[in-house]
């Protein structure tokens, strides 16, 4: 008997409880972390554990997570969405940096209070909420 792992399966648990959100912001990650530390009074802190490894073209990428816990529930993660030419989410190249609430529900004033804090950080080009349908490569962000 042959097991095989329904990664589709994996993946909509993982994402059945998140939100995400999409940042263009061309500035190191430990600058955007402490901006997003002072201003939403959060404590982002590198999390070498849950690292995004990719191979791909016979090499390893590895893409820097930043975890701030908000309680026993509720969980952010910030990714970085590029690593020496590559992305995390190809499909999302624009993007630097993805921000992933997870755990607790988030709900849509919470969410809108972030994306405005975010927009109004100098560096900040661009803010948006991703929603799963439009995430090509999902998968990429389970852990």
């Amino acid at each position: 008997m042959k097991l095989t792992l329904d990664n589709d399966a994996i993946t909509d648990d993982f994402f059945s409880d998140t939100r995400l959100i999409g940042i263009v912001a061309p500035i190191k990650n430990y600058q955007f972390c402490w901006q997003l530390n002072n201003l939403l009074g959060f404590n982002f802190r590198l999390d070498t554990e849950i690292d995004k490894q990719l191979r791909k073209k016979n090499r390893q990428y590895f893409f820097s997570v930043y975890q701030h816990e908000e309680n026993n529930f509720l969980k952010y993660y910030l990714f970085h969405n590029h690593c020496d030419g590559e992305y995390l989410l190809p499909e999302f190249k624009h993007l630097d940096f993805l921000l992933l609430m997870k755990g607790d529900y988030v709900d849509d004033s919470g969410c809108s209070h972030i994306i405005t804090t975010i927009k109004s950080i100098a560096t900040v080009q661009m803010v948006a909420e991703l929603t799963n349908e439009k995430i090509k490569n999902k998968e990429h962000l389970v852990f």
